[in-house]
């Protein structure tokens, strides 16, 4: 195994080891700060950072406003106050080692409130802004204003490469670093384009290549790449250390944080992810962002599966293809279907799928009443978490807030499924668990094979780290 040196980022050396950031009360100033501690760069999470009341127990985010407008103010004062709350924290527990980083997705909503409310209320206390999730062109000019580096987060040479030309090329000097989010493994919301296949991976090192040949044209020889998506044994990725072809690089780690001592997670998520089984990590695009996602294939993600499944194309007058009347919900409205779908409705019905909701695709999907319930009032209950939602209809762009779109109840309400996970306890929590998203990298699997994990062992972030250095 070669020897794994540090390198220099954001100002400073540190291990080649960077924490992946993972939103929604995961990846918290308890983790990162350890992370840090351990000497290389600890991240935390900036969207819908948990904040806390005077006895330490995490504040409820509770919604009072009564329109989406009023309710998304109430998101955006909860995001700030959290992630000012988790940089202190991570500022606490470093004791100044390593580098402390911000993670934040920019399609999330009001993105640029957010940072730069947070880095305004624990100035000196972030080292690093972290993004993806869109192309953050306003990344540099925020970093800049506060003197912070900035890593954006990419998935080919083809975005980094309209980011420079647009704006990174007039704050090259605070470019820190370039994340290449594998699109195929990383966990959570990747970058996968509409051309690439995301049942068939491609091997990550020519991307890689090619994102540096891509740096090189600027003047960028030396500034860190840093690898995510994948990594699990450092040993597996040697022709990476020290290369001269792929200049410097790093590694995230996002998913095997999840399993420390201080990792936030419940114990029913921790339990969950000694268990599962190559496979078991799923790659699907039901997340209202319109992105893929990678998570954990519970009951959750069957749930959804289920709704896709149980639908037909309609049309309310008929059509030279949508000829069979038929009387769906309770009450019985008419609507036209394909005449061999009309059996495979009546199967599903008998089943009980008895509600038939529309989607923006012109289909119905078919529910049971209480699924039907649940969707409508998610919906209803929209506090805007995102720039743009697929699932409520929502946009934070004015003056109507609204995509244009019927809301496809095909999705769910990320917020509220996220939260639900991350904040899971007492006797029902293996079935809150299996009942919501759990994010995780595809070889999340590996945790119940690596010897490391042997017996149900849950290491602290330094064990982690010390383990990741060896290689093996």
């Amino acid at each position: 195994m070669k020897a794994i040196n540090t390198l220099r980022m954001g100002g400073t050396d540190v291990l080649p080891l960077v924490e992946g950031g993972k939103g929604v009360s995961v990846s918290t100033g308890a983790s990162a700060g350890a992370w840090a501690a351990a000497g290389g760069a600890g991240t935390i999470s900036i969207v819908n950072a948990d904040s806390y009341d005077e006895q330490g127990h995490p504040v409820p985010q509770i919604y009072h406003g009564r329109t989406r407008r009023e309710r998304h103010e109430e998101l955006v004062d909860y995001a700030i106050r959290g992630g000012i709350a988790q940089a202190r924290i991570a500022h606490e527990v470093s004791g100044g080692k390593g580098r402390i980083h911000a993670n934040i997705l920019w399609e999330m909503a009001a993105s640029e409130r957010v940072i730069t409310g947070v880095l305004e209320g624990a100035r000196g206390m972030i080292h690093g802004l972290t993004c993806g999730a869109g192309m953050p062109y306003r990344l540099a000019d925020i970093a800049a204003q506060f003197g912070v580096y900035y890593y954006p987060i990419v998935s080919s040479a083809r975005a980094f490469n309209a980011l420079w030309k647009r704006s990174y090329s007039k704050a090259s000097d605070l470019l820190g670093g370039v994340v290449y989010e594998d699109p195929w493994r990383a966990g959570g919301h990747n970058g996968l384009s509409n051309t690439e296949n995301p049942f068939a991976p491609e091997d990550p090192y020519p991307r890689v290549l090619a994102l540096r040949q891509a740096m090189r044209g600027f003047g960028l020889d030396n500034t860190p790449i840093i690898m995510a998506g994948g990594v699990w044994w450092l040993e597996e990725w040697q022709d990476w250390i020290d290369s001269e072809e792929l200049g410097p690089i790093a590694f995230q780690f996002g998913t095997r944080p999840l399993l420390t001592t201080e990792s936030p997670i419940p114990e029913a998520w921790k339990r969950r992810l000694l268990t599962l089984k190559k496979g078991d990590v799923y790659l699907n695009r039901f997340s209202p962002t319109g992105f893929y996602s990678s998570a954990v294939n519970n009951g959750f993600l069957h749930e959804l599966r289920q709704r896709s499944e149980h639908q037909v194309p309609f049309a309310t007058e008929a059509t030279d293809e949508l000829t069979a009347p038929y009387g769906v919900g309770p009450r019985k409205r008419e609507v036209f279907l394909k005449p061999e779908d009309v059996a495979r409705v009546q199967q599903w019905e008998s089943e009980g799928f008895v509600e038939a909701l529309r989607t923006p695709d012109s289909t119905l999907i078919f529910v049971t009443p209480d699924r039907a319930r649940m969707i409508v009032a998610d919906q209803t209950d929209c506090m805007g978490c995102l720039s743009e939602c697929k699932f409520s209809n929502w946009s934070q762009r004015g003056p109507s807030y609204s995509n244009g779109h019927r809301a496809d109840p095909r999705s769910f309400c990320i917020q509220k499924t996220l939260q639900a996970a991350a904040h899971a306890s007492g006797p029902d929590a293996d079935r809150v668990m299996d009942e919501n998203l759990m994010f995780g990298g595809t070889n999340a699997w590996r945790f119940g094979t690596d010897p490391f994990y042997a017996n149900g062992f849950v290491p602290t972030t330094k064990q982690l780290v010390e383990r990741i250095m060896t290689g093996k």
